[in-house]
């Protein structure tokens, strides 16, 4: 049975589908997912880049930017970075080499969890960490393998109780909220007792979770007519439309517009099961400012070998599917349990503010030869730089249990310069 055909299944058994439900099976599908197949995904062979495909700077300064939180916590003799969708494993691969080069204080401290539920990437991050997990210093984190998938999770509702979900959703995003309840949710999937502190580090982690899609028709539902896929509507629910008054505008004619539900549910449950630690968020996204000014209405996007498409109906399990993040209903999740949010950074701003101290000698320290130098600085400008990737994704960071006056004065925040 094709993906295709399993979803067909689904909506003749249960009448047309909410697109989160079908964005979910595209991606986290256990057999026939677009990120659980053994098939090339990132790089150059794949569909996309990410920012540790472009060289191994991005871990580096990272690197730089993680140990300098350590020093910020009091150099404990302990600290936990997990991190949610590794994918391959190359930003854990380049953080922990070069900790262990520059900074050996932080790396006998450290222990580097990794949430990985597709077995064809838990296979990947294995061979490319394998020093580093036969030392005891990396794990996949067995609570995480049940219900973590890269990028997203997949089938996590039978570990939390709909009680916890408003009454208009449980039908809709059943099988894709965080599991566990209240502090358990984390601290069960970390590898370190919950009172260690931790960072939790999610790259293009969030702008792959399930959405819903609203029109001024409703909310999208999936169908099939003449065996193929076709839009339907239904009402949007209460919860959709009162985050489209709170963080999002309410569609014109012709216009659709993403709710991430799952996505704020999740933060949400990150802030509560922090006890002291850092959060960071590096996606693609926008603010309620820029909605309001008419940019970033309708952003879902499909990938398929470094091609867009705005149909993500072509091909199921074979294409990925993504929608940019909003960034002002992510922070204002991070902030109901008391989690303090810094101001919203680019990329470029973060990592030119990490870099500016040592002039980015992270990047160029291996190379021997000019040629190898020229190289290296095209693709640090490819990680900072407006024509790159340095505008287009965003860093969000969050504290909880640590003295905001020394967050604020992490490297990283140095050319902060707006807050949303």
């Amino acid at each position: 049975m094709t993906l295709r055909e399993r979803i067909q299944q689904e909506i003749h058994e249960r009448g047309p589908i909410p697109f989160s439900q079908y964005m979910e099976m595209c991606l986290y599908d256990p057999d026939l997912g677009y990120y659980s197949r053994d098939v090339e995904r990132f790089g150059k062979a794949g569909d996309f880049y990410t920012s540790s495909d472009v060289h191994a700077v991005f871990g580096r300064l990272l690197a730089r930017q993680f140990e300098e939180i350590w020093r910020v916590l009091g150099s404990p003799g302990q600290i936990e970075i997990l991190e949610l969708g590794p994918g391959r494993g190359l930003f854990a691969r380049d953080l922990l080499d070069w900790s262990e080069k520059k900074f050996p204080g932080f790396f006998r401290a450290l222990h580097y969890s990794l949430l990985e539920k597709s077995t064809a990437l838990q296979r990947r991050l294995q061979a490319n960490l394998e020093r580093h997990f036969i030392a005891g210093k990396t794990s996949l984190s067995p609570e995480g393998l049940k219900h973590h998938i890269s990028r997203g999770p997949y089938g996590m509702a039978e570990a939390m109780p709909l009680a916890n979900l408003p009454a208009a959703t449980e039908k809709d995003v059943t099988s894709v909220v965080p599991s566990g309840d209240g502090p358990g949710i984390f601290s069960r999937e970390r590898a370190l007792a919950r009172e260690i502190p931790v960072i939790i580090f999610a790259n293009e982690f969030f702008d792959a979770l399930p959405v819903e899609v609203l029109s001024p028709r409703g909310e999208l539902r999936i169908g099939i007519k003449d065996g193929r896929f076709v839009e339907t509507w239904a009402p949007a629910s209460s919860d959709e439309m009162e985050f489209l008054d709170r963080y999002s505008v309410q569609p014109e004619d012709g216009e659709r517009v993403e709710v991430p539900l799952l996505a704020q549910r999740y933060m949400a449950k990150m802030g509560t099961a922090l006890t002291q630690g850092i959060i960071i968020v590096v996606d693609y996204g926008y603010t309620r400012e820029e909605t309001l000014a008419g940019r970033h209405r309708g952003t879902l996007m499909a990938f398929r070998q470094h091609s867009a498409s705005a149909s993500p109906y072509e091909a199921p399990g074979d294409q990925d599917i993504t929608a940019h993040v909003n960034f002002t209903a992510l922070t204002a999740a991070a902030e109901q349990d008391g989690m303090q949010v810094q101001p919203l950074l680019t990329q470029s701003q973060f990592l030119m503010g990490i870099g500016e101290q040592n002039q980015f000698a992270d990047a160029f320290e291996d190379c021997r030869l000019l040629q190898e130098t020229a190289k290296v600085a095209l693709q640090l400008k490819h990680l900072v730089t407006p024509a790159g990737m340095g505008e287009a994704f965003h860093v969000l960071v969050c504290s909880k249990g640590i003295d905001p006056a020394k967050v604020v004065g992490l490297s990283g925040l140095s050319f902060s310069k707006c807050r949303i």
